[in-house]
């Protein structure tokens, strides 16, 4: 059994949440990641505050253990999200893509616990110093939307400023050997994201759970960088194009619009036969994913490699 500050916290038998992603992190796998010990996360970017709440009944009509919301502070819908959550009373809420110093007093007055994701450590001191309860450091080998900082100079840069409140690591782990590894830095626990999407419980197209299956490392790719917009996931056709229309000078505005609406469409009906859908947006640790499993199943297998990397530390010990 592995206790940390984040399972004290948010009351989890294991110290990983589940990282959102949209139109992709639905009340199935939430419960189901919930139920199996973890803290399933509603991803509740680009919708209403109507499916919020049928959202939230829908998992608390299939678990009664903790879960949470998140809202990127980009949409700008987040407003009617934050007055659900608040209705609901959910246990926790994830804030990113933006300044959340002025949600977290609001959110915890509502008895909400307040998460923050955030890309460097001056924007992490910042956060805990305005109350929030815990963070997560997210580096740039995670899926999606991606900083310009690696997970391990994260841990290295904020684990040592950051000591009053929980932080969890993100970004590129995947399986045992990353939990032990973060929390050997220091760290209080996991979001993961990529390893989920092979949870048999993950509603996205079975196309791209199948494209993780058969990719290599050397497959994953990152779009928009050169624009301050990184976007990573598995190279096709459509990545192909983009990347060759960002470094011809195609206006940030046009290639904007080509990334808009991806996330629900490729959730939806994968890339197509052509792979011009969009890309399938996972992190850069593709190696170790190679089977769908139930939650329960990837999280029991998570926690014996963690406990196992663990000892294997303790033996180089004299």
């Amino acid at each position: 059994m592995i206790k940390t500050r984040m399972t004290e916290l948010l009351g989890i038998e294991y110290p990983i949440i589940m990282g959102p992603m949209a139109w992709i992190t639905t009340s199935g796998i939430v419960a189901a990641v919930s139920n199996a010990g973890g803290a399933g996360v509603i991803a509740a970017g680009g919708r209403g505050g109507a499916w919020l709440h049928e959202e939230i009944a829908k998992t608390r009509a299939l678990t009664d253990k903790p879960f949470g919301v998140n809202i990127p502070l980009s949409y700008e819908g987040s407003d009617e999200l934050l007055d659900a959550c608040v209705a609901e009373k959910v246990p926790f809420v994830t804030l990113g893509a933006g300044d959340p110093r002025p949600l977290i007093q609001p959110l915890k007055n509502a008895g909400i616990t307040v998460i923050c994701i955030v890309p460097s450590t001056k924007l992490a001191k910042r956060i805990e110093a305005a109350g929030a309860d815990m963070l997560i450091i997210e580096g740039m080998e995670s899926g999606g939307r991606i900083g310009n900082l690696t997970t391990m100079a994260l841990m290295s840069n904020v684990l040592p400023e950051v000591t009053d409140i929980p932080v969890a690591a993100a970004g590129g782990i995947v399986d045992g050997r990353g939990i032990a590894a973060a929390l050997t830095m220091g760290a209080d626990g996991v979001q993961m994201g990529s390893r989920f999407l092979l949870a048999s419980e993950c509603e996205s197209h079975p196309s791209n759970a199948q494209a993780i299956i058969n990719a290599v490392d050397t497959d994953v790719c990152t779009i928009g960088w050169s624009r301050g917009k990184g976007l990573r996931g598995l190279k096709n056709e459509f990545a192909v194009d983009y990347l060759a229309k960002e470094v011809a000078g195609v206006p940030t505005a046009e290639l904007s619009e080509m990334v808009k609406s991806i996330s629900k469409e490729v959730a939806d009906n994968g890339t197509g036969p052509d792979g011009m859908g969009g890309i399938v947006q996972v992190g850069e640790s593709v190696g170790p994913l190679k089977k769908i499993q139930p939650a329960a199943e990837i999280i029991q297998e998570l926690m014996s490699e963690t406990e196992a990397a663990l000892k294997r530390g303790a033996t180089l010990i004299s």
